[in-house]
C-alpha cells in the first residue's frame, strides 16, 4: 500500500504562496518589475545597505538567484550597489527614488493579501497562525543553514 501524507499543511502554504506570487508578478508587470523581483525590491527598501549574502539567506535563496535579481533591479534603476567600506569585496545595496516610489505599491499589495487570507479570522486566530508559522519556519532555518554549508546533500540530513 502507498504511503499516506501525514498533513497537507505544507502544500497547502505552498500553493497560497505560489498564487500570491503569481497575483503580484502580475500586478507589477506594469512597473517592470519580472518574476519575483519585488521580494527583493521590498526587503532592499526595507533593508537599505544590505549585501548580497544577508539578502541570500533573509530570502532563503542562493547567492545566483540573488545576483541575477539584484542586476535586473539595478539595470532597470530600481537599485544602486556601493563598495562597503569595512569589507572590500562586498557590495551594499540601496533602493532609488523610483524603488522607494514603487515599494509603497509592493505594500499596499502586501497588506491587502493579508486581508484576504485572513478574511473571516479573528484577532486571536492572526496571532496564533502567525506564531505558529514562526515555529514552523523556526525548525527548518536549521535545516536551510546546514544545507547551505554543503551538508546534508542527497536529502541525508533533517
Amino acid at each position: 500500500m502507498p504511503k499516506t501524507l501525514k498533513n497537507p499543511i505544507l502544500r497547502e502554504i505552498g500553493s497560497l504562496s505560489r498564487t500570491i506570487h503569481t497575483k503580484s508578478d502580475l500586478k507589477f508587470k506594469s512597473c517592470h518589475l519580472q518574476k519575483g523581483q519585488f521580494i527583493f525590491l521590498t526587503r532592499i527598501c526595507e533593508n537599505p545597505g544590505i549585501n548580497y549574502i544577508h539578502l541570500s539567506h533573509l530570502l532563503r535563496v542562493d547567492k545566483t538567484t540573488t545576483t541575477k535579481a539584484v542586476q535586473k533591479l539595478i539595470d532597470s534603476g530600481y537599485l544602486y550597489k556601493q563598495k562597503d567600506i569595512s569589507d572590500s569585496r562586498a557590495f551594499q545595496l540601496f533602493p532609488t527614488p523610483k524603488a522607494l516610489e514603487v515599494y509603497e505599491l509592493l505594500i499596499e499589495d502586501e497588506n491587502a493579501n493579508i486581508d484576504l487570507c485572513f478574511k473571516g479570522f479573528t484577532a486571536v486566530e492572526i496571532e496564533q497562525t502567525s506564531q505558529l508559522i514562526k515555529r514552523m519556519c523556526a525548525n527548518m532555518e536549521v535545516v536551510w543553514y546546514h544545507l547551505k554549508k554543503g551538508e546534508g546533500k542527497n536529502g541525508a540530513f533533517g
